[in-house]
């Protein structure tokens, strides 16, 4: 088996059993089964977030466009 096979499977796996527990917690009526979740999900959307702002603010500008910055007269 493949290793994106692999992966793809544990993914088919992993969701099916959180999706169990939901199910479960939701019939259950518990704030846990809703919050955590939630609370996942927004770390990882702040994660990424922090990550695409960190990658902008420390990517050095390619060749090109300081070319293009210098060729631009100023306005007087």
């Amino acid at each position: 088996m493949g290793r994106s096979r692999q992966l793809g499977m544990f993914l088919v796996i992993g969701a099916s059993i959180q999706m169990l527990i939901m199910l479960i917690g939701t019939l259950r009526r518990s704030y846990l089964v809703i919050a955590l979740p939630v609370l996942v999900a927004t770390g990882i959307v702040s994660a990424l977030a922090f990550w695409v702002g960190w990658t902008m603010m420390n990517t050095e500008p390619e060749l090109a466009e300081l070319e293009e910055a210098d060729a631009v007269p100023a306005p007087i």
